[in-house]
């Protein structure tokens, strides 16, 4: 069966029935010449003893798709995934995962391959759209459907799924996961956009997917499978309601310890308090499930109770106020830019490198080769939250809060070709109690300033959450782990003094309004507003030279008929000047020369080189050359690299020559001047006339 509708300026089309059909269940869905399969299955057998949604989604993207063979040495995708899959995987997850019904404890896997991509729309907000049709034609109880849309504004315009060439050139780009009630994902970026700019881009985007949810019913009409019903566990409730009772107030006391580790180490004595006052009440009972239900409840009710009913937080601060903060630059000596931003028990020591252009990061993807400038990578050690863990390669989770922190400060860096580096910037996070990845971003921030990097504005970030139970609603702003946790939505804002430059927004609930949403956003405001006060006492712009420890770099423009004298046959001419030099050299095709270099003086030694390559001989001019060739006519002299020209025999002295020999030899530094140069470039010099400029008194 197939449905259709009309989305952007394209027909979109979802196919069931017909492939991939001893999944849960699968969909076809086809935008221009893009296609996706996306597929959900369900193992048949219960997982026990685990109290977490066991859910994998993967995206994948096939080489096959573009017409193209892999790169690699084994010609076939392998490996780990791609940042581009892995960050797809991630904005597809978090939307579906909250809603697939609490208790499922299943293995659940969802796929979306990238079968055909055109060059015109994007895959991954399609494979959005199959995973969450795929999961409502399964037997999975999933309480979608939902359906997402990329949305750009270009020259002042929203549009709704944008083409490639439209995303290129917007200014602000979201893309946005909706329920039929409400918005359930954001994730996306702007050049300090304000924030009324913002919330109408997120419900348009709503709005302009709600077809797209009528076509997901209408196919789970047709086609959709009846869903399992999930067997409720069976705790003793009355064992809970106990101790719940009985533990209150030693679970609030607990709970109310400012520092993080004291507070944990307090609610798991509390644990086994329990634990060991029921084993002699209750000897024949295992009742250790109803004791981790009944305090993880109560450890809710208790955090959630205080911000609704009291106003209070369990670090005693007010709903808007935001941790004790703490910054330092230049940390550490010998790097290029650093800095230390402590806000309450989150810490992150951010790290500047600047490199040259051959430290560019290539990227090979289905939509073509490209490579970035800017990358800012998150690490996550086990020591942060005290805890000891295997090092391994970076997980979805630092790739997802690596890339929103790059995201929230590539707005204010500077055009490529006025600072023509490559940068790097890593987070190193050192203690974690809640937005560590907004730390990171005003870590990024310092450390850039720090490092000379012009950027245009500070940029700052901030956690906010919420907490709801039937009419009372509570933004809370800068959250710490436990109100993370425990609460309602995570949604991280970074911007500027003049507006934001990138959002991300999870929430555990079915979704939230625009009134939540605007209050969120007003909140993060002032509490941007604020840290980015508190950076400016330390450091308020960039530094203005770049480290000394940091490459230098000149950039020449010669013309594009001279490359050919700078690169040399095989590279000669380039590989001996950047040996000379110590430096690197990179030409580019419109005739730009960038040179980088350790210090000022072997980056201008490079340049003086470069531009005597590159020199156009001047006519009256006297040069300091080389004969290369003796002829019976005349000398031919080298005038500059690469360029010589003729010296008659008639211009090689005032008196008659009979031999050119008598006079120079091959090898011989004489003084000439350009006499004239033809149509066919031919140089015509004179050492005669030289001779006489020198005698006036001529200057070279």
């Amino acid at each position: 069966m197939k449905v259709e509708t009309k989305f952007g300026e394209a027909k979109l089309v979802l196919e069931s029935g017909k492939i991939a059909k001893q999944a849960n269940g699968s969909v076809l869905v086809t935008m221009g010449e893009t296609v996706i399969l996306a597929t959900a299955q369900a193992s048949n057998e219960k997982r026990t003893g685990i109290d977490f949604l066991p859910l994998t989604v993967d995206y994948q993207e096939r080489f096959y798709a573009v017409g193209r063979i892999p790169g690699n040495f084994f010609r076939r995708e392998i490996g780990r995934p791609t940042e581009k899959e892995t960050l797809t995987s991630r904005f597809i997850d978090r939307p579906c995962r909250p809603l697939i019904s609490k208790g499922w404890t299943y293995e659940t896997q969802v796929i979306a391959q990238a079968l055909s991509v055109d060059d015109k729309y994007d895959p991954d907000i399609l494979a959005m759209l199959g995973a969450s049709t795929a999961l409502t034609l399964s037997d999975i109880p999933f309480n979608g459907p939902i359906a997402g849309t990329r949305v750009a504004r270009v020259e002042g315009k929203l549009i709704v799924a944008p083409t490639q060439a439209q995303i290129n050139d917007a200014d602000l780009i979201l893309i946005v996961a909706s329920s039929a009630d409400a918005v359930v994902m954001v994730e996306g970026g702007a050049k300090q956009a304000s924030e009324a700019e913002v919330l109408d881009a997120i419900f348009l985007a709503q709005e302009s997917v709600q077809p797209l949810l009528k076509l997901q019913l209408e196919l789970q009409k047709a086609l959709g499978k009846e869903k399992r019903i999930i067997e409720p566990v069976q705790h003793n409730d009355e064992l809970i309601s106990k101790i719940k009772l009985e533990y209150r107030e030693s679970m609030l006391s607990a709970l109310t310890t400012k520092d993080k580790m004291l507070r944990h180490k307090k609610i798991s004595d509390l644990k086994e308090l329990v634990v060991g006052a029921l084993a002699e009440s209750h000897p024949d009972s295992d009742s250790d499930s109803d004791v981790s239900l009944a305090l993880h409840e109560l450890e809710g009710e208790v955090l959630r109770g205080l911000i609704l009913n009291e106003g209070r937080r369990i670090d005693d601060r007010s709903l808007t106020q935001v941790r004790p903060i703490e910054c330092e630059v230049a940390y550490l000596p010998r790097t290029h830019g650093s800095a230390l931003f402590t806000r309450g028990e989150t810490q992150s020591l951010a790290v500047v490198t600047l490199g040259t252009s051959f430290d560019d990061q290539r990227l090979d993807t289905v939509i073509g080769d490209t490579s970035k400038t800017f990358m800012l990578h998150y690490n996550f050690p086990p020591y942060s939250t005290g805890e000891v863990k295997r090092l391994g390669a970076p997980g979805r989770r630092e790739i997802g809060h690596g890339a929103l922190a790059e995201r929230a400060l590539k707005s204010v860096l500077p055009d490529h070709e006025k600072f023509p580096y490559t940068i790097r910037v890593v987070s190193e996070i050192l203690e974690s109690n809640g937005s560590s990845s907004m730390a990171s971003v005003c870590a990024g921030s310092l450390a850039l300033m720090d490092a000379g990097v012009p950027i245009s504005a500070p940029v700052a970030g901030v956690a906010m959450g919420l907490v709801v139970e039937g009419e009372k609603v509570v933004v809370l702003t800068d959250i710490l782990g436990d109100e993370d946790h425990l609460g309602d939505m995570d949604f991280k804002i970074t911007g500027t003094s003049k507006g934001i430059t990138a959002v991300q927004m999870d929430i555990k609930i079915s979704g939230v309004t625009r009134q939540i949403m605007s209050t969120a956003l007003s909140q993060a405001r002032d509490g941007r507003l604020h840290i980015l006060d508190v950076m400016s006492k330390v450091i308020d712009a960039p530094r203005a030279e770049i480290s000394t420890f940091a490459p230098k770099t000149l950039i020449l423009q010669i013309s594009t008929d001279k490359i050919k004298d700078v690169i040399g046959p095989g590279g000669k001419i380039i590989k001996s000047i950047q040996a000379e030099t110590e430096s690197r050299l990179e030409v580019e095709d419109n005739g730009k020369v960038t040179i980088y270099s350790s210090n000022a003086e072997k980056a201008q030694a490079a340049a003086d080189l470069v531009r005597r390559y590159t020199q156009v001989p001047e006519i009256d001019k006297i040069y300091s050359g080389r004969v290369v060739k003796v002829m019976e006519f005349g000398a031919f002299v080298e005038i500059l690299p690469g360029t010589d020209g003729l010296v008659h025999i008639s211009q090689l002295s005032h008196e008659r020559v009979q031999r050119v020999s008598d006079v120079v030899r091959e090898g011989d530094i004489i003084d000439v001047k350009v006499l004239g140069i033809d149509k066919q470039g031919k140089i015509r010099l004179s050492m005669r006339a030289a001779l006489d400029a020198k005698g006036d008194g001529g200057n070279r």
